[in-house]
């Protein structure tokens, strides 16, 4: 529908989105290691990627691909991506939405966000496909809780968006984030392609939509409100006191 490209929003809290730019590399060299590993990339996403049958022990994995606990999964999927452009499309928003996510939850309480918008989009892929044998992966879940978190703190900032892929457009984030996150909810619904998780992603933007009012800074304000400091106390000064030769000068009450 569309592609975030940038947005005029400036850190306020932090000087660097270390840990955004940190999950980026780290997206990006495990994308690289599997895709070199050759004959043992698809034993590393059976192996990391997440499996409902496994993890609520409908089935059980071959011993040459139960690499982790079955329960890690509900994060390790979250780095492993299919090509390229299930990568970059994932890494893209993360780019463009992350920092700012980033700077309202602070560096520690950020990385735990994604981590639990990673495992809430596989927990309700898990629910609504329990016996799925399929293995899931992609960071989608982790995006789509930073897509409802940014869509509740900036919906007023303005962001620049390929629309339809094709049309460059600076609009309010209010308008592309909500056709996403209504998508999403209509794609599960409704059904789409079946290549896609949709239940994960749904399960990602709940996760996010409330985290962000639990985690968020205390002086965060939600929806682009502007913070008002209190009005500064004015005092008034009292006349001064006249002296007259006749009247001696008064130096206190």
């Amino acid at each position: 529908m569309f592609i975030p490209l940038h947005d005029a929003n400036s850190l306020k809290y932090i000087k660097l989105q270390y840990v955004t730019l940190s999950l980026i590399a780290l997206n990006v060299i495990i994308f690289a290691l599997t895709s070199i590993a050759g004959d043992h990339a698809e034993a590393t996403i059976i192996g990391l990627g997440y499996i409902p049958a496994i993890v609520h022990d409908l089935a059980a994995l071959p011993a040459a691909y139960d690499i982790v606990p079955p329960n890690a999964t509900y994060i390790t999927y979250a780095f492993l991506h299919a090509d390229i452009f299930h990568l970059g499309g994932n890494m893209l928003f993360l780019w463009v939405f992350g920092d700012n996510i980033e700077d309202a939850l602070g560096h520690v309480k950020f990385l735990i966000f994604y981590l639990l918008c990673a495992a809430a989009g596989a927990l309700l892929h898990g629910v609504i496909l329990p016996d799925s044998e399929a293995p899931l992966i992609g960071a989608s879940g982790a995006i789509a809780g930073i897509v409802a978190a940014y869509l509740i703190l900036h919906p007023r900032v303005k962001v620049w968006v390929l629309a339809f892929g094709r049309i460059p457009l600076r609009i309010p984030a209010i308008y592309p984030l909500v056709l996403w996150v209504a998508l999403q909810f209509g794609m599960l619904l409704w059904g789409g392609d079946e290549q896609i998780s949709w239940p994960a992603h749904v399960g990602g933007i709940i996760a996010g939509a409330l985290l962000i009012l639990i985690l968020k800074r205390r002086n965060v304000p939600l929806f682009d409100r502007a913070i008002v400091s209190p009005r500064a106390v004015v005092v008034e000064k009292e006349p001064a006191i006249a002296v007259t030769q006749t009247e001696p000068a008064k130096w206190g009450r």
